[in-house]
């Protein structure tokens, strides 16, 4: 009985992923279903499944008429604010790790600080941006997005690098490097797992971000989850439109994931087990 009972675990666990998979992958499919669906099937009652004939006219239509940019833009605001936090945020929390910068509470006062809820500060920057110059800017959105995924960087870079021998550092700066170059080739070797996990979900935050884009852009550097929302009125709704952009939209969080998806999962578990 016992390899029967076995086996019957494995196809509940099996079930269970497939059913949790389709769950999770069903909106995507409908999303990409009604891009290419025409007008008439996308009201249809009983729903059709599959677009008989598939129509990219939707397609076609976002970048002829540069909606697709906003896609772009994302990338752009997103990518270099990532890329900043986690530089930046990395070497804070290296200082606060190895050089006690704040004592013992920076770094709770640090994570606190991501608590905030965005609408209690959006008017202030908003007031701010329009005196520098920074409405519907490149710079204005980097800017903001690298301060507030910041914290969460510090906080979770911090975790990662109290886990590492001080030992192996010194060794290495015994042999001759620098405190640069044991960050660099030491320390985040180590850390590899947790700094590119770090990376993903700094950038889905900044990817994800709909308040801020909202306030601070006009036309230049609208993001996609602002430009998906212009396509909802009261009078009619673009259903396709919006099939369309969110697959440009989801397409790249599909393949940032796919690609990291081993050092999510190691960073994630990271410091889980300790021996």
């Amino acid at each position: 009985m016992k390899p029967w009972s076995t086996g019957w675990r494995l196809a509940l666990r099996f079930g269970l992923a497939v059913v949790i998979a389709v769950m999770f992958l069903f909106p995507i499919y409908w999303l990409a279903a009604i891009s290419l669906k025409s007008p008439e099937e996308i009201f249809a009652y009983p729903p059709v499944w599959l677009p008989e004939k598939p129509n990219f006219s939707s397609y076609i239509t976002l970048f002829r008429d540069g909606d697709a940019w906003a896609v772009w833009n994302s990338l752009v605001t997103a990518g270099i604010s990532t890329v900043l936090a986690m530089i930046f945020g990395t070497l804070a929390a290296y200082a606060i790790v190895r050089y006690r910068t704040g004592g013992d509470h920076l770094a709770i006062w640090i994570i606190s600080q991501r608590m905030i809820p965005p609408i209690c500060v959006a008017f202030p920057i908003f007031l701010l941006y329009v005196s520098l110059g920074l409405i519907d800017t490149y710079t204005g959105l980097i800017a903001l997005y690298t301060a507030f995924n910041l914290p969460y960087v510090i906080w979770m870079m911090r975790g990662y690098i109290l886990d590492i021998p001080v030992d192996l550092e010194q060794s290495a700066m015994v042999d001759g490097l620098s405190r640069l170059a044991v960050i660099r080739k030491v320390v985040l070797p180590m850390v590899k797992g947790g700094f590119f996990a770090t990376a993903v979900f700094t950038f889905i935050f900044a990817w994800n971000d709909f308040l801020f884009a909202l306030i601070l852009t006009r036309s230049e550097v609208v993001t996609y989850p602002v430009q998906v929302t212009g396509y909802f009125g009261s009078q009619s709704t673009f259903w396709s439109k919006i099939g369309a952009m969110s697959m440009l939209g989801v397409l790249p969080m599909m393949i940032v994931v796919g690609t990291m998806q081993r050092f999510i999962v190691r960073g994630m578990s990271m410091g889980a087990v300790k021996g």
